[in-house]
């Protein structure tokens, strides 16, 4: 059976893609490591938060399949892996998950099929870790098969800007590769951009989320020091933002969290150094921006002891707790830095989140209201780390017996904002 597209990795990538490439007519079929995964989509149940159960069921519908067997690669026109791409416990990048996909692929490749590579990598690996994979099968990459790199470029959360909409980099291993993947794209992409090669579209996601960290860097550091000027960072950036040319606003907050912006800065700086090249910028926001949970626990105890209230035995409330608002994410979230720095200081930590149920820390599941507001006015201090569009910000305002707002948005007597 041919396969127009096989998509390895059903997550909050691999998903959307399956999903927009089947809506324009494709053959799609997903492949997952993961039965819980498998049986949830087989069933019409959604793991991912932007795309709902009616739309896996239409999906479904459009003959969409999904299975754990790598055999369905071996009818495939096209496959594009998007596995994850994370670190490892050493804090350095894993490539376990991508090299395991590859190899799967490799078991199954065939003359003529286009593999596309969509997770996050550094400079190289497409053909210097994935290519080798594939050519131990005797097929040549730009000559018997074609190879290529397209950064994926979701947003959680984000409804204004999808896969269709979004300008879509393809580098390609031959100038063939590149012609054939972004005829791929174009199916069901608006614009897509070929870049010079694998190695230049791989640099270019690693920079669009390096460019972020460090720019949140910047203002979280501007707020620090605008705390110690009693400045109101809050109306500089307000300021600052109105010059129309020459500036592109950031807010500060309590750190950076999710699948890019902490991770992708780790994947360009660890192979830099393997090259003996050191992103001394990169590094210097790195460590700032580690630093915003611990600063965020030292102003809550700072707030604590102006009301006559020591840190100790204080009950603190955290509100939201996903890395980014209004999703259930919790990957590199700096809600659990900022648990684990208030714990560590002697408080009882509580939270809630409208779209959080659990919110483990360091093995221990930490107790959730579910009554945000009147927990507020219980707890000695709350902490809003993300302003989720389903919180009542002047309720919580005129609620909570004190309230910490590292997000800038809200405003009361009983409100310090970081």
């Amino acid at each position: 059976m041919v396969r127009e597209l096989v998509v390895v990795g059903l997550g909050y990538v691999g998903l959307p893609l399956a999903r927009t490439a089947g809506a324009a007519g494709l053959t799609v079929t997903g492949l997952d490591v993961s039965d819980q995964v498998v049986a949830g989509l087989r069933a019409g149940r959604s793991h991912v938060k932007d795309i709902g159960d009616a739309d896996v069921e239409g999906m479904l519908a459009a003959g969409f399949t999904a299975t754990t067997d790598p055999a369905v690669l071996a009818g495939a026109e096209t496959v594009a892996i998007c596995v994850p791409t994370s670190l490892g416990a050493d804090g350095t990048p894993d490539l376990g998950p991508l090299t395991r996909a590859a190899g799967a692929v490799a078991e199954h490749l065939r003359p003529g099929t286009l593999l596309v590579v969509e997770s996050t990598s550094h400079p190289g690996t497409t053909s210097d870790v994935i290519r080798p994979i594939l050519e131990r099968t005797g097929l040549v990459a730009g000559t018997d098969f074609y190879l290529a790199y397209s950064p994926e470029r979701i947003d959680p959360g984000n409804h204004e800007f999808g896969i269709t909409n979004t300008p879509k980099v393809v580098g390609g291993h031959t100038p063939l590769c590149a012609k054939r993947c972004a005829a791929f794209y174009e199916r069901f992409v608006d614009t897509v951009v070929i870049a010079g090669g694998t190695r230049e579209a791989e640099l270019a996601k690693l920079l669009e989320n390096t460019y972020r960290n460090v720019n949140i860097a910047l203002v979280n550091e501007f707020a620090m020091y605008c705390h110690g000027l009693g400045v109101d960072v809050w109306d500089v950036l307000r300021c600052a933002a109105t010059k129309p040319f020459g500036y592109q606003p950031f807010r500060p907050g309590a750190g950076v969290g999710g699948h890019c912006i902490p991770v992708d800065p780790v994947y360009l700086t660890h192979q830099a150094r393997r090259e003996g090249f050191s992103f001394r910028t990169v590094a210097a926001a790195q460590a700032v921006n580690h630093a915003m949970p611990d600063h965020v626990a030292q102003r809550v105890t700072g707030l604590l002891g102006e009301a006559g209230r020591r840190i100790e035995g204080a009950e603190v409330l955290l509100l939201g707790v996903s890395y980014k608002p209004d999703i259930d994410d919790l990957r590199e979230t700096p809600a659990t830095a900022v648990a684990r720095c208030l714990t560590g200081l002697g408080a009882t930590v509580r939270f809630h989140d409208p779209h959080v149920a659990r919110f483990p820390v360091d093995g221990t599941v930490l107790d959730r209201v579910d009554r945000p507001y009147h927990a507020a006015m219980r707890a000695d201090i709350s902490v809003l780390l993300q302003g989720h569009r389903s919180y009542d910000l002047d309720r919580l305002a005129r609620s909570a017996a004190l309230l910490f707002d590292t997000t800038g948005r809200a405003c009361g007597e009983r409100v310090v904002r970081l």
